[in-house]
């Protein structure tokens, strides 16, 4: 029986934690323009999104790739701050 390759998406978890960083604060904003519009909240939103845009430029979350054949990892270099 032939291994079966790694089918993940490969990310490291400060990858994922800037993602989440970043989806926060669409939610912050999201929910502020529903609610009101609460314009305070909403730029608090955004102030959380582009830190989250700071995040992933810094870790270097765009090298975290899997190439499709033959599914191995990209060659990773480290991000901004490593």
């Amino acid at each position: 029986m032939a291994e079966k390759p790694d089918v993940g998406h490969g990310g490291r978890a400060s990858s994922w934690l800037a993602v989440t960083v970043s989806l926060l604060g669409f939610t912050i904003g999201g929910i502020a323009l529903t609610a009101g519009p609460n314009w305070f909240v909403f730029w608090m939103g955004a102030a959380v999104c582009a830190l989250g845009g700071i995040l992933l430029v810094a870790f270097g979350v765009f090298k975290d790739v899997i190439l499709d054949s033959p599914r191995a990892p990209f060659g990773r270099t480290e991000g901004v701050l490593d």
